[in-house]
């Protein structure tokens, strides 16, 4: 038999299968680079959405850099806030450094826009940089800083001016940024001064409100021999100005009459009525001497008869010296029990019988109760504000405060009010107000 020739094995890699395989990687990689742009698309909307919904502008900025980061892979990301000169950098944010590189930092002052980075404020034009210290700009790291190499940078703008530049260093991938990654975060950054604004419009509304409430309140006049202090806090929501007031007088008979109260609502109404209320209450101490709880009644009375105010809580405490020592006399109108906390530190509220709350009922009858008060001893009234938490029961809540309490009442009056309005048990929603009042330490 006639031996048949061997045919030729087709070579790999050549002729129409290979062209195959090429055009089938292309389109694999496109597929990919599709893929991650649909990624990185979806994640910048749930990014801008979730840092809109922050309200306290260092967490908006904060959240921005750790978004950036979270879109490109990027092991380092700063924010640098502008001066409002446009010519430095005011506030440097930073994110991605781990303790060790932090601690190495301690002691340095952050950047103000020296070098590359000062590049991008002068020229604000998106940039991309894969070796730092060969830019043009560069004028090196100082001691203890991280080596980065690559750098992209974007402005943020805030009502079409620049509010300040992100920054971003090292992909995890340890490859140098793409026009992809630029892309992303230019449009980050476009996006972000929204949220920005929104943030420093919640400042201003709130910072607004505060004073508001405070011109409201009284300053507290001097009631020696009793030391005084007081302290009212807004609540956490941009729009929330509540009925949270204080006063305190000293009569012409020497009793000192404290007073805390609570409007319901939120809002300029409940402002307004609580401005009221306090100086009614002020003419009708001046004007009887009756116990604390026909001043509650007779202000029921005349409110009712005078205004359409919302229903409000009070606590009113006529505080003397009698004989060999000091007494309170007080009622409540619906109001939270007062924290007694003596010399040697035991702290107890005063739980008794309460009264109706005001615009209520004028016919029910509030009762009356009496103590005595040690010498040295501390005198705490205070709103819900400072114990309400959504997630916790009030019982909870009040003995955290009375433990706050007795451990911070030997510090003066200004101090143990601030510490007990920085500490607080609640969770912040609402207003808070606390009026404090210490016996001599001696009869």
């Amino acid at each position: 038999m006639e031996e048949q020739p061997k045919q030729p094995r087709p070579r790999r890699g050549r002729g129409p299968n290979r062209r195959l395989e090429a055009e089938l990687e292309r389109i694999d990689e496109q597929l990919q680079q599709s893929a991650r742009a649909k990624n990185q698309l979806q994640g910048l909307l749930d990014a801008v959405l979730a840092i809109t919904q922050e309200l306290e502008l260092p967490e908006v900025l904060h959240r921005i850099v750790t978004t950036a980061m979270g879109l490109v892979g990027a092991r380092y990301g700063a924010l640098g806030v502008l001066h409002e000169s446009g010519k430095y950098l005011d506030q440097f944010i930073t994110a991605g450094l781990s303790e060790p590189e932090r601690a190495a930092l301690a002691g340095i002052d952050f950047p103000h826009g020296r070098g590359v980075l000062g590049h991008l404020i002068h020229h604000p034009e998106p940039m991309r940089v894969e070796d730092i210290p060969s830019h043009p700009s560069s004028v090196g790291f100082p001691p203890g800083h991280p080596h980065m190499r690559t750098l992209l940078g974007a402005a943020v703008r805030v009502r079409g001016t620049i509010y300040g530049d992100l920054y971003l260093s090292e992909r995890y991938d340890g490859r140098p940024f793409d026009r992809a990654d630029e892309e992303i975060v230019v449009a980050l950054a476009g996006m972000v001064g929204i949220a920005i604004e929104n943030a420093r419009l919640f400042g201003q509304i709130r910072a607004s409100a505060e004073h508001f409430q405070r011109l409201l309140l009284p300053t507290l006049p001097d009631l020696h021999p009793l030391a005084s202090a007081a302290i009212y806090r807004p609540a956490s929501e941009p729009d929330h100005i509540g009925g949270d007031w204080y006063d305190a007088v000293m009569l012409p008979d020497g009793v000192c009459v404290a007073v805390i109260g609570d409007v319901v609502g939120h809002d300029l109404r409940a402002a307004a009525a609580m401005a009221q209320t306090r100086s009614m209450l002020r003419a009708l101490l001046y004007d009887r001497r009756t116990p604390p709880s026909g001043i509650l009644a007779q202000l029921d009375r005349t409110l009712e008869a005078t205004t359409d105010n919302p229903v409000t809580t009070a606590c009113l405490a006529r505080i003397q010296y009698e004989g060999p020592g000091w007494t309170m006399h007080w009622s409540t109108a619906g109001h939270l029990p007062p924290l007694l906390i003596t010399s040697d530190g035991h702290a107890e509220y005063l739980r008794a019988e309460p009264g109706v709350p005001l615009g209520v009922s004028t016919e029910q009858h509030r009762p009356d109760h009496l103590c005595s008060v040690p010498a040295g001893a501390t005198m705490v009234f205070f709103t819900d504000g400072l114990i309400e938490h959504r997630a916790r029961p009030v019982d909870e809540c009040l003995d955290e405060l009375a433990e706050l309490a007795a451990v911070h009442a030997a510090l003066p009056l200004e101090d143990f009010v601030r510490t007990l309005a920085d500490h607080h048990p609640s969770d912040g929603r609402d207003d808070l107000a606390i009026l404090v009042l210490r016996t001599p330490g001696t009869g």
